[in-house]
């Protein structure tokens, strides 16, 4: 629609920028900020420019008019390989309703991690170009409809996010870094295992009449696609296909992180340094449910309704774990941390509800949590810069010393919360209307409703620890905002409050899309 590869370029510009950083020398490292923030921010404008040229109609769920800006061609193509005949692999891109908010939010979330880590001193080279690096790998994940590409952007995060981690993290920074590591290894090799079930399991009519094993994921979707002697046949259903589902559901899981593979998560945030966090918190976890979304769903509609119940028990867990065990926390960045393993709860919560309003609040609630969160801990990160420490008993009566500050954490505490007019409040609406209208699940989402009482409790028990009553004489010198960080808070509060008073600006997008999932799973055999 654009007449240029748009996808290609939103995706590699990264890694263009990546090797530029390679080629410079060290002694540079302004040029080299400047150059990550003028990527980034270019990533931004193309993400803009895909949203006004976007077709909010276009609506499908295994065709390939049902995606937009797609890119397709023969990417690697082997015949006559003994009896696994042609192996053929797309390079194959597109977006659609479930993509589209996922690569705004990464496009905006990058940038604003850029200016982040302007701060970083340690390394800038490498820091830098690990960063861009895994800039690509989040943004290929989400605009990628070939299974195998798909997977190699997924695994392409794992090394830049292992090294951000453990050379530029805290104390605790290499154990962090390898929990990390072993946790998404453990959860990838799931994936790659169904993966290749799949492939064997499904074939692909090419223009000369022939048929091909193919990873294609729209082809993945289509029953007819699927031989009745294969392996994970649609047209076979056995225990094999409930055995890849959850092995397959799993490996998202951890990415979520849905309980119990939360555990890797506490760790890695308090150990990153802020924009990783940043990063881990708005764009990672994310990853986990919208694979739930674009590759179970779809692919095992007749296991996803059989197990909708158990994908709401588990919401409902993190839901009030999470909030319960944020609000035993004294570590200002491990209760954000914990928020973030509570409020995934309602994106699992929705997806269960297998309902268009639901569904719809899920993804809706995915873009909120990463502007919201993303928000939260560069709070903590400001709070730390200036007083290097992170215990919540520390201080108290910073609203006096850093009022500006204080309005910004308001904004992001209220929005955590789901304040009418603030955009968390729109999502997580939708999430318990979706999910309350299913007879199946109203018991657990009642019982899910007991974390916007504890969300509450834990973040205005924060507000009031850090920033009223008597101001802490140690912190009578503490600064508030500079410029960098105003260029920080200001744009994600413009979404969160704008999305809070006009959500359709967001679920317009993904409507049609979540219409023809839902109306898929709902209605396949």
């Amino acid at each position: 629609m654009i007449g240029f590869p748009i996808l290609s370029l939103i995706t590699f510009l990264p890694v263009l920028g990546m090797f530029l950083i390679l080629f410079m020398k060290k002694e540079q490292p302004k040029s080299i900020k400047y150059l990550t923030l003028g990527i980034t921010a270019f990533q931004v404008i193309l993400a803009v420019i895909l949203l006004a040229n976007y077709n909010y109609s276009a609506a499908g769920i295994y065709e390939e008019k049902s995606f937009q800006f797609i890119e397709k061609f023969r990417w690697i193509n082997i015949s006559g390989i003994s009896w696994l005949g042609t192996v053929k692999v797309d390079y194959f891109l597109g977006i659609d309703g479930l993509s589209m908010p996922m690569v705004l939010l990464t496009a905006l979330i990058s940038f604003i991690a850029a200016i982040s880590s302007w701060t970083i001193e340690k390394s800038v080279k490498g820091y830098f170009a690990l960063f861009l690096l895994l800039d690509t790998g989040m943004m290929g994940v989400f605009v990628s409809l070939d299974f195998f590409l798909f997977y190699i952007f997924w695994e392409l995060m794992l090394l830049p996010m292992y090294f951000l981690i453990g050379i530029w993290g805290g104390p605790r920074k290499e154990y962090a870094a390898i929990k990390f590591f072993i946790y998404t290894l453990f959860g990838s090799v799931f994936i790659l295992l169904v993966m290749i079930g799949l492939y064997f399991s499904a074939t692909e009519l090419m223009a000369d009449g022939s048929k091909v094993h193919t990873f294609s994921l729209i082809a993945l979707m289509n029953p007819a696609n699927y031989s009745a002697d294969g392996i994970l046949s649609a047209l076979n259903p056995s225990n094999l296909r409930l055995i890849a589902y959850i092995a397959l559901f799993a490996g998202f899981a951890i990415k979520i992180p849905m309980f119990p593979f939360h555990t890797w998560l506490p760790d890695a945030h308090v150990e990153a340094p802020t924009p990783i966090s940043v990063i881990l918190a708005g764009v990672l976890l994310k990853m986990g449910t919208y694979g739930i979304l674009r590759v179970s769903y779809p692919i095992f509609p007749d296991i996803t309704r059989q197990l909708m119940w158990y994908i709401a028990l588990f919401g409902m867990i993190n839901i009030v774990y999470g909030a319960l065990v944020a609000l035993a926390q004294k570590d200002f960045k491990k209760l954000i941390a914990y928020s973030s393993v509570s409020h995934m709860g309602y994106v699992l919560l929705g997806m269960a509800s297998l309902t268009t309003i639901g569904v719809n609040g899920a993804i809706f609630q995915m873009f909120n949590h990463g502007t919201i969160t993303a928000m939260l801990f560069l709070i903590v990160g400001v709070v730390y810069d200036r007083a290097h420490t992170r215990g919540l008993n520390d201080f108290g009566g910073l609203a006096t010393q850093m009022p500006v500050y204080t309005g910004f954490v308001t904004v992001a505490f209220f929005a955590a919360i789901g304040l009418p007019s603030m955009s968390g409040f729109v999502s997580e609406a939708l999430v318990f209307i979706g999910a309350f209208g299913v007879s199946a699940i109203r018991v657990l989402t009642l019982i899910s409703t007991l974390g916007i009482l504890l969300g509450a409790g834990y973040m205005l028990w924060t507000l009031q620890r850090i920033f009223f009553g008597p101001l802490n004489e140690k912190w009578s010198s503490l600064k508030d905002l500079d410029k960098r960080e105003y260029a920080m808070f200001i744009p994600l509060t413009i979404i969160i409050i704008f999305l809070g008073v006009y959500p359709s600006g967001m679920l317009d997008i993904m409507n049609s899309s979540v219409n023809s999932l839902v109306n898929f799973v709902t209605n396949a055999l």
